[in-house]
Formats: structure tokens, sequence, C-alpha cells
């Protein structure tokens, strides 16, 4: 349903429209519904940023955190395997008991990390419940 309204336009934007009308195809109505239109999606998207943004913005935090957290695991984890290859020697290839010993100390060691990984527990949170509190005990 269409309803009247009436308003009034400055000089030039009343030109400009009625040249813009005046091509073929084309009416004021249409050109003013179609620029009111646009106008109003645009004010509601804006409405909709504002009514987010502080949520985008303490997700965008939450983000940086993790990424920060996780750059420090990686971090600690190269280190240590660094650390690690350039202090353990590998075994000698003719004491196969020792090269035993280290595949079976690596499968045990990725079953582990798939354990914890479907079982959603995490070796920080161990580690972190064994820390003092501040009172300088043990949860």
């Amino acid at each position: 349903m269409k309803r009247r309204h009436e308003f009034y336009l400055e000089g030039e934007v009343s030109e400009r429209l009625a040249a813009l009308a005046a091509k073929p195809g084309a009416s004021k109505t249409q050109i003013m519904t179609a620029a009111l239109t646009a106008y109003l999606d645009r004010r509601g998207a804006s409405e909709i940023e504002e009514r987010f943004k502080a949520r985008l913005d303490r997700l965008s935090l939450q983000l940086g955190r993790i990424g920060r957290d996780q750059q420090v695991v990686a971090e600690t984890l190269a280190l240590f395997v660094r650390y690690q290859l350039m202090v353990t020697s590998p075994p000698p290839e003719t004491d196969r008991a020792l090269r035993h010993l280290a595949q079976e100390r690596f499968e045990s060691f990725v079953e582990q990390v798939s354990r914890r990984i479907t079982g959603g527990k995490s070796v920080i949170d161990d580690v972190l419940s064994l820390a003092p509190t501040d009172e300088g005990t043990a949860p």
C-alpha cells in the first residue's frame, strides 16, 4: 500500500531529481523510494554495528589473548625440543634395546597427548593446580 507524503527539497536537489526522473523508465517516486530505502538500510546497518560493537571488541581482545597464549606455548615447546635435541644424544645404531625403548616412549607420549586432547585435560591445568596459592599453600 502506497501512502502520500509531502516534503520540501532544496532547489538544487529538486532540479537534480527532476532531471533524473525525466529519463525514460524513471519516476520521482521510484528514485525517492530507492534513495530512502538505501539510506534507511545504511542507518539500520550502523545501528546493528553499534549494538554489537562492544561484543565484537571483546571477542577481538579474547582472540588476541588466545593468539598470544598460543604463540607462548609454541615458542616454549620449540625451545624445549631444541634444548632436548641439543643435549640428548641419539642412541647408537648397535643398541637395539635402547632404540626399542625410545620408540616405546615416543608411542606412549603420542598416546598420552591423544588421550588428553580427547578427554579435554590440560597439562597446564595440572601444573596450575599444583602451584602454590597466594597464601603459599597448594589448593
